[in-house]
């Protein structure tokens, strides 16, 4: 047995003398074994309409925008207020995290060592030439983070770029939290060699989403 769709198009006239029209579609079915696939929000194209963004993704994307950007501006102060009230912000020169050496600031921390700028840490070991990393904290924000090189850097949430021999154990050390990457693909003089990324970590607390981790990456041998 087959039934027969029917379309019948009604008009309304508007306050502003335009007129509204709109299609009524009434669809039948028809039993071939299968059923029939429905299409929702058409347009006239015949194309869906975009899904609506995913809204808490888009909140995680402009903190983290505003937080590279902050960083890029060299404003380190500005982002305090962004670091996790509990657990701080931990320091990662490279994509394996290192619980037991990475540096980690409480937001009391990280101002108090942006303002006594001669006080200096050893952040870890350069990869390639195993030299220590040691110097003051607003150095190792501008010249190891270095968050101005992302400015125009591609954004991934949740995914990451697999690049280089430096394992991502991040996923591993934060398992619960979201994740921010911007990555810049280097240049065409040393073949993308120079390739950079910054990984921003969130986790939520009572209701706000914090920043956990700043960890980098780049190229190592």
């Amino acid at each position: 047995m087959t039934a027969l769709s029917r379309f019948k198009t009604h008009s309304f006239k508007l306050a502003t003398g335009g007129i509204l029209a709109f299609s009524l579609v009434v669809t039948g079915c028809q039993s071939f074994g299968q059923s029939n696939a429905i299409v929702a929000n058409q347009t006239k194209s015949g194309t869906s309409t975009p899904a609506v963004p995913d809204v808490s993704q888009q909140t995680l994307r402009q903190q983290a925008m505003r937080i590279q950007q902050a960083l890029a501006n060299k404003n380190y102060a500005s982002i305090t207020n962004d670091i996790h009230p509990t657990r701080g912000v931990r320091l990662s020169m490279y994509a394996y995290v290192q619980p037991e050496t990475d540096k980690v600031f409480s937001r009391e921390q990280y101002a108090q060592y942006l303002q006594q700028s001669k006080i200096r840490f050893t952040w870890g070991e350069k990869d390639g030439t195993g030299d220590l990393l040691i110097e003051p904290l607003p150095t190792y924000l501008d010249t190891w983070v270095n968050a101005e090189k992302f400015s125009n850097a591609s954004i991934n949430i949740n995914k990451f770029k697999n690049n280089g021999n430096s394992i991502n154990n991040l996923k591993k050390i934060y398992q619960n939290s979201e994740v921010v990457e911007f990555y810049y693909a280097g240049t065409e003089q040393y073949s993308g060699m120079d390739w950079r990324v910054l990984r921003l970590v969130f986790d939520e607390y009572q209701g706000k989403r914090y920043l956990v981790a700043i960890i980098n990456d780049q190229w190592t041998v």
